[in-house]
């Protein structure tokens, strides 16, 4: 079926791209096999609309001319469907090549592969990869495993509302949310994503590994502006815990918790296994203390003791 779906769109394309004048969909339909087959004309129209979709989706500028007669043509003008010259240096051409391989394991994998080798084919240099080596220590990756990463992605690009049952860190149930999305953000190995709040009519940030069920999308515009990405950026950032305002003291297992030993300020041997240490305390740094279970005691201050402790209560209970 895919097969003769592909056979379909192709025969489709080479006869708008190789017309002078634009064709009807009678003349459309009396010159692809797979048309003539059609039961009847309603499933011809069906068909013919979905393809034509599919082949605008794929990126060919399809026009739409009605003729003298009030008869609607369609035609895809080879000047209109032609790229220009791409010339790409070595550092280009490597720059890409890595953002390729550090999209393997979301589904935008297969996208950015044949993009790679089209360029490829269209005559971008062979960039010497020094992630590619067999004894290479590095592989960049960034891992996309939440179901919610693909449909959010698509929601961001088309600007269409969704709606998603999230759960917070410190709830024991998830709740409904309705979000106009910006944008997504990686931060610390976990998928944020930054938008409109309508309910709470302010600007949120949702972790995708706390989205819960299927995002659904809403039709309708946005209600709110969307602002430029360096200040969706700060937010994410900010939500996520990036932006710290004053430090926090804790004491953390020995040879545990090296993401926090990473951040810290300073680190003070205490003995019997435990340090002491200074970290940045931000927004979201009690969600990630949690993380860390009975590896970590908050010592000071005293309002981010009680969140912890909150959290580990509200986990607790289940």
């Amino acid at each position: 079926m895919a097969i003769a779906k592909a056979e379909r769109l192709m025969n489709l394309a080479l006869c708008l791209l190789g017309t002078r004048r634009p064709l009807s969909k009678r003349e459309l339909r009396g010159s692809i096999e797979a048309y003539l087959e059609a039961g009847s004309d309603d499933s011809f129209n069906r068909m013919f609309e979905r393809d034509k979709d599919d082949l605008r989706e794929l990126g060919l500028v399809i026009e739409t001319v009605e003729n003298l007669d009030g008869e609607t043509g369609y035609l895809a003008r080879r000047d209109s469907n032609r790229l220009p010259p791409i010339q790409l240096d070595a550092e280009e051409a490597a720059a890409l090549g890595l953002a390729a391989r550090v999209w393997q394991q979301a589904r935008l994998a297969g996208a950015a592969s044949g993009a790679l080798q089209k360029l490829r084919a269209a005559g971008m240099p062979e960039a010497e990869d020094s992630y590619d080596t067999p004894h290479s220590a590095l592989e960049p990756r960034i891992p996309v495993h939440e179901a919610a990463f693909e449909p959010l992605m698509l929601a961001c690009r088309d600007r269409r509302p969704v709606v998603f049952e999230y759960r917070k860190a410190n709830a024991a149930r998830p709740e409904t949310r309705h979000v106009e999305p910006w944008t997504l953000e990686c931060w610390r190995g976990h998928w944020y994503l930054a938008g409109w709040d309508r309910e709470r009519g302010a600007e949120r940030v949702f972790r995708l590994s706390r989205i819960t069920g299927k995002v659904r999308s809403r039709a309708g515009a946005f209600t709110a502006p969307v602002p430029d990405v360096s200040t969706v950026r700060e937010t994410v950032e900010s939500w996520a815990g990036e932006t710290a305002t004053r430090s926090a003291r804790i004491r953390l297992r020995t040879d545990c918790g090296y993401p926090l030993r990473a951040r810290a300020l300073s680190v003070r041997d205490l003995g019997d296994g435990w340090d002491e240490l200074e970290v940045p305390y931000g927004h979201g740094l009690d969600a990630w203390l949690v993380e860390f279970g009975p590896d970590v005691v908050v010592l000071e201050p005293a309002d981010l003791r009680a969140d912890v402790v909150d959290r580990l209560r509200a986990v607790a209970k289940g």
